[in-house]
């Protein structure tokens, strides 16, 4: 690796929609470089970089894979990624460890859901795009229609390096537009008028070619050369080619067109962060100061825990030790590894433009910066669709537990929370189907089963009134009995109080001092006077507030939004105890909170739904269907608009099935927490009766 110069150094993500052929692409370009001897197929299970046992299974991608080869005096970085926007996480973090997006579209099907994310993706990224047109030896392509939607969707950029010529069973090869061959017979589309177009995309970049070709002379090679990567780097042109697998016709072509206008690592503007937050540009140098990024991690049943390294600036070297963002000492690196697919070999140094990959290094995680400055956090979508888990057999707790962190390690999109509130273990991920593929794999290499259900709606109990009692806990059993009588006041409490303007004497004149419990906002006052509660049993009249907060009150969801004055109580100088004031302060809590306008509060959250423009209506009314509230539409290209809403959580639990049944699949969309709100009373009378229901059968 290090005999390459930073300038013939291409890393580029293959990515797109699911069976557009990214696999078989990157698998049979491994073969037709020389560097893989053996046959390799996705569908009989051989594929090179299908290698993980669920992707066997299934027959599509499930993780990136990253492998190598040499062509044209060039080293090449390939990852092939996943398909199915479920794993979007995996293009997501391939992106960053890459300078060339190579989206691929299948001829036939043509711009599909996965496409307009993975192109927008790349866009956010900041690398160079190139258009892959796959598939060309199917039936009933209409490559001029398809031409024409690439470029209504993603911009007139768009200009093919080369056209078909015939297609399906006629497809017979292609014909470059940047040198037009003397016969175009069986062209397609005008190739005159698209070599006009790819022309005047590259010479834009200069003014003197740009002037020279108006006059009618022609830029020469090294012109060409040198202004087509520049127009690729700015994303003024996003070049296109035509090709087969099957039939093997136009992958040199490709692989000509990654040499000629694919980026190197000095081409592509990315910016760190340094000392008092000053950013701070990135400069492709061996001998510059060490900046590298963990953009994936993967936990190998052999290896353990591989993080996989691109690096930017400087040099790594096995067995150094180097600066780690957030750690206070140097850490020191274990054996670099090249990586072919699931297969590596050890090498001593890595340079900018390089993927290594790293064993056993607990101090990474993906993300992690190596330097003394700061690379941007990976853009990662929350993931939305959670599942109550528990172990299929009683004692595999622990067990599963470990699992699942490994898990959620090497995939940021899976998340593993404890709800204190429900007592579940709830496992967020992307999809049904990001969960499925996580539950087989935990079965498959970590031998552990789960059960899931739908999880608990985090329901909320607060007050709409203000109420006032008392409770005399009294007890004599023989001996030392036990007495604890205390007084309240109930209010609600607006959320996100400031409990320095809340608690002030004109509200509350006889205040003696507050205690503030801002993850629930509860605030209670201590306004005793006399000492008719003795302080020493302040703490416990406290903890049985908190106890019964905790417990809920007619649903048995945590408490919020509520202040308690406590402002009287009675003592016995011998059966008073602590338990005896945490009881009564409990039982008082409880009877006023019933008396002061209960309500149930529900988690709202806000979603962004994009679909095509003639689903809009559809998704509207189902929305409204879902208790939901449109905030607004926006238009999102290509035909696609996006939603706004507010909706409650509980009416979109399952909304993904939904969604992809009204769309056919092309719709996505994402949801975040914004507040809590108040259940409808008939709805609320459901959600109690339910609760009660599951206490008595427990």
């Amino acid at each position: 690796m290090g005999k390459y110069r930073v300038q013939d150094i291409r890393n580029v993500a293959f990515c797109g929609h699911g069976g557009s052929g990214k696999t078989t692409l990157v698998d049979t370009l491994l073969g037709l470089t020389g560097t893989v001897k053996r046959p390799a197929s996705v569908d009989e299970g051989t594929s090179i970089c299908d290698f993980d046992e669920e992707e066997k299974a299934h027959k599509y991608s499930i993780e990136t894979s990253v492998v190598h080869f040499e062509h044209g005096g060039k080293w090449f970085h390939v990852i092939d990624t996943p398909g199915y926007p479920d794993f979007i996480n995996q293009t997501i973090s391939a992106l960053r460890g890459v300078d060339m997006a190579a989206v691929v579209i299948n001829a036939q099907a043509g711009i599909e859901v996965n496409t307009r994310r993975v192109f927008a993706e790349a866009e956010k990224a900041g690398v160079g795009r190139m258009i892959v047109i796959s598939k060309m030896d199917l039936d009933n392509i209409d490559f001029p229609g398809l031409l024409e939607n690439i470029q209504e969707v993603f911009g007139s950029r768009c200009v093919p390096m080369n056209v078909p010529l015939g297609h399906g069973a006629g497809f017979r090869g292609v014909a470059g537009t940047l040198r037009l061959p003397e016969d175009l017979s069986g062209t397609l589309v005008d190739a005159e008028a698209i070599h006009e177009s790819l022309i005047e995309s590259i010479v834009m970049g200069d003014e003197e070619v740009m002037e020279r070709y108006l006059e009618g002379s022609a830029p020469s090679d090294e012109e060409l050369a040198r202004l087509l990567k520049l127009a690729v780097a700015d994303g003024s042109l996003i070049p296109m080619v035509c090709l087969s697998t099957k039939k093997g016709i136009g992958l040199n072509e490709l692989l000509e067109a990654l040499v000629l206008c694919g980026l190197s690592p000095d081409q592509v503007k990315r910016t760190a962060t340094g000392p008092g937050d000053e950013p701070v540009e990135v400069q492709a140098d061996p001998a510059g100061p060490l900046v590298a990024q963990v953009f994936k991690t993967r936990i190998d049943p052999f290896v353990q825990k591989l993080s996989f390294i691109r690096v930017y600036s400087g040099t790594l070297t096995t067995g150094s030790t180097v600066p780690v963002v957030g750690q206070r000492k140097g850490v020191k690196l274990g054996q670099l590894l090249r990586v072919q697919a699931s297969e590596t070999e050890p090498i001593e140094s890595a340079g900018p433009g390089d993927i290594v990959a790293v064993a056993k290094m607990e101090e990474f995680r993906t993300g992690t910066t190596l330097g003394q400055v700061t690379m941007p956090p990976l853009p990662f979508p929350t993931p939305m669709v959670g599942l109550a888990a528990s172990p299929k057999s009683r004692g595999d707790e622990a067990k599963l537990s470990g699992a699942v962190a490994k898990v959620s390690q090497e995939d940021p999109t899976f998340v593993v929370e404890r709800d204190a509130q429900t007592k579940e273990m709830v496992i967020t991920g992307m999809s049904e189907l990001h969960l499925q593929i996580i539950q087989e794999r935990l079965k498959r290499r970590d031998k552990v089963e789960m059960i899931t259900k739908e999880p608990k709606i985090p329901y909320r109990e607060t007050i709409q009134a203000t109420a006032e009692g008392s409770y005399r806990h009294k007890k004599q059993t023989g001996g030392r009995g036990q007495f604890g009588e205390v007084h309240i006041r109930m209010f609600p409490l607006p959320a996100e109080v400031d409990p320095e303007q809340y608690a002030t004497k004109e509200r509350f004149p006889s205040m003696k001092e507050y205690h503030y419990h801002p993850d629930c906002n509860f605030l209670w006052i201590d306004s005793i006077v006399g000492g008719t509660i003795p302080s020493n049993f302040m703490p416990a009249v406290e903890k049985g507030f908190l106890d019964r907060i905790d417990r809920g009150v007619i649903a048995g969801y945590r408490v919020q939004n509520v202040c308690v004055e406590v402002y009287f109580g009675k003592h016995h100088p011998v059966d008073s105890s602590e338990q005896s004031f945490r009881t009564a302060a409990s039982m008082v809590f409880r009877n006023v909170f019933m008396e002061a306008r209960p309500a149930l509060l529900e988690p709202i959250v806000k979603m962004a739904v994009t679909v095509p423009a003639d689903a809009v209506g559809d998704i509207n009314s189902d929305l409204s269907g879902r208790r939901g509230r449109v905030l607004g539409m926006d238009s999102a290209g290509g035909g696609m608009q996006t939603i706004t809403a507010e909706v409650p959580l509980a009416e979109v639990t399952t909304y993904a099935r939904s969604l992809s049944s009204i769309t056919g699949g092309q719709g996505s969309y994402t949801l975040e927490f914004t507040r809590y709100d108040v259940v409808p009373g008939n709805i609320q009378q459901e959600i109690i009766r339910a609760a009660k229901l599951e206490e008595e059968e427990e």
